[in-house]
Parts: C-alpha cells; structure tokens; sequence
C-alpha cells in the first residue's frame, strides 16, 4: 500500500458512517469599511503604514504636484533619467529628464533609470498598500518593479478603508502590483535586504483634497 492508499482508506474509514455536512460558511468578517474614502482618518493611517514599511511621504496640493516630485528627484536621484508611463499627467515631468514608456523599453534600458513616476489605482489605508493596475497613468508592470526608486502619486480619494473595501473597486482581470513599502525580504539570520524584487526606496505623494 502506497501512503496515497492509506490517506484514502483512513478517509473512507472516517466518511463511513455518512456524510457531515459542513453547515453553513458564516460570513460575519468585514465587506466594508466604516470610512469613506479619503477621509482625513485614512489619510492618517495610510501614511502611518508607509512609514513602518520604511517608504517616505510627502503630502500637497494638486497644484504642487510637480514641485514636489522635483524636490524628490533633486534630492533621491540628481540629474537622473525618471521613466514615465504614457497617460501620465505631463506637469508632472515637465523640467525632469525623463523617458516616457511605449512598451519597448527593454529590462536592462529600464535597469538604467534612476526612478518610476507613477499614479495609483487605489490605495488601502489598514496595510498601507498601494495598488497598480496597469492603467494609462501606471503603465506596465515592468517600469514600476525594475528602476530603483519608484515615485508614487496617490489622491486622497484614493485610499479606502480596508482591503475588502479596495477588491470591491479593483478590476480583477487587470495585471494588479499590490506594493506595501519599498523591496525588500529577509534571509535565515533575519538580515534584512532591500531591493531584491523591485524598487528598494518608495515615496509616496499624497494630494489632498
């Protein structure tokens, strides 16, 4: 008898006084938030969770968008190239050097820019998530997993509550990057390493109302 036949024959032997059945699942978790989206609360904490995961943030206006991004580039990555998607907001990179993507740019290309700039789809306040879904301000997965820093702009109407409250938003068939904090894993001694599977450094742009 193979350890296959004997899981089977002890189910048998445990099914053989009839079925039982389960019950009914109690659905009874969280499906939605108590908050509405953006409201200052979740601004808060979203940017209390960013923080724990070692990402920066800066909050602004829409107006000071672009002043912001430059202080970033200025201060992360001097006179570096920044890669854009192509439905990016174009005050955003205007004065940067910048390329903007059309799908060409090979992995070792973006492997030479010094940053990412992109928007978000949606943001969860609770696990201090950003999430990516390839949309015209976002781009392909690509250009937001290889540069180094990886600049993100997200509007405070942007951030919900909890995760159930982002997967009813989410469209699932879309290509989604759920990111929470910079790169970063840890070994068998609890070494922390940053960078091994996407951007080590994240700042985050935080436009309020």
């Amino acid at each position: 008898m193979t350890a296959r036949d004997d899981v089977l024959a002890r189910i048998r032997s445990a099914l053989a006084d009839g079925a039982h059945p389960a019950g009914p699942i109690v659905r009874d978790y969280n499906t939605v938030g108590s908050r509405a989206p953006g409201a200052p609360e979740l601004v808060d904490l979203f940017e209390e969770r960013l923080l724990d995961y070692r990402a920066f943030v800066r909050r602004t206006d829409a107006a000071g968008v672009p002043a912001a991004i430059a202080v970033i580039v200025g201060d992360r990555v001097p006179g570096g190239v920044v890669v854009a998607p192509a439905g990016l907001e174009p005050a955003w990179i205007d004065g940067l050097a910048s390329v903007t993507d059309d799908g060409t740019l090979t992995t070792d290309r973006l492997d030479q820019m010094a940053a990412v700039l992109t928007g978000c789809s949606i943001a969860i306040a609770e696990t201090g998530t950003i999430v990516l879904d390839g949309s015209a301000d976002q781009g392909r997965r690509a250009i937001s997993l290889v540069p180094d820093l990886h600049i993100c702009v997200v509007r405070a109407d942007q951030i919900v509550e909890n995760v159930p409250d982002a997967l009813r938003l989410i469209e699932p068939t879309r290509p989604l990057t759920f990111i929470s904090g910079g790169s970063a894993t840890s070994d068998i001694e609890l070494q922390r390493v940053e960078g091994v599977h996407g951007p080590r450094t994240l700042e985050v742009v935080i436009v309020l109302h």
